[in-house]
């Protein structure tokens, strides 16, 4: 049995560099590499495996037309490519049902989110979404709250005033300021896991 190709043992943005030079070997690796994570992420929004393997092949070739616009400074390839994965998922709930989705289906997207689901059959998605949970756990629960609806729900920040019964403004420092928070807790274990390399 053969080993990994060298295109398996590429870093992530040396597979996405190649994604958008369109090498076959490189496209391939990078849809292994990364299907778990975004079939993951789809199936939550979604709640349908079979629209969830649709949005995956559009996130896909989203990624591949995108990939020049990468800017690792920015953030990681996976969180590139859930942000990709999350518009996609959305854009598909919003065509195939007229109606804004209901207080029963945020709160449920809420709980989900602040749970570490076992989203992944991969041991990456794992280990990234108990980050991500654990990231969701060091804001306070407002935030948190506002950040899932913003972000995993696809909530503007009106609709997030709405649900939570708070002022606009408040809503929108919310879901700022608990992103803002996010990010930093990423950067930070960025660095650290740079280090322990």
């Amino acid at each position: 049995m053969a080993g990994p190709s060298r295109a398996d043992r590429a870093d992530d943005a040396a597979l996405l560099a190649g994604l958008a030079l369109e090498d076959p070997a490189v496209s391939a690796a990078f849809v292994r590499r990364f299907q778990g994570a975004v079939y993951g992420l789809a199936v939550a929004i979604t709640r349908d495996p079979g629209l969830a393997q649709d949005v995956s092949q559009e996130v896909f070739v989203r990624s591949w037309r995108a990939a020049d616009t990468y800017d690792p400074r920015r953030a990681s390839v996976l969180t590139w490519l859930l942000t990709i994965t999350r518009n996609a998922a959305i854009d598909a709930v919003r065509a195939r049902r007229a109606t804004p989705t209901d207080d029963e289906v945020l709160g449920q997207l809420v709980q989900d989110a602040l749970s570490v689901p076992d989203l992944a059959e991969t041991a990456q998605l794992r280990l990234e979404t108990s980050r991500a949970v654990r990231r969701l756990h060091d804001v306070s629960p407002e935030q948190a709250r506002a950040v899932v609806l913003a972000v995993l729900a696809g909530c503007t920040a009106a609709d997030v005033a709405q649900r939570e019964g708070i002022p606009l403004g408040t809503a929108k420092t919310r879901i700022r300021t608990g992103l803002r928070r996010l990010r930093e807790d990423a950067a930070a274990l960025q660095r650290e896991g740079e280090r322990d390399r």
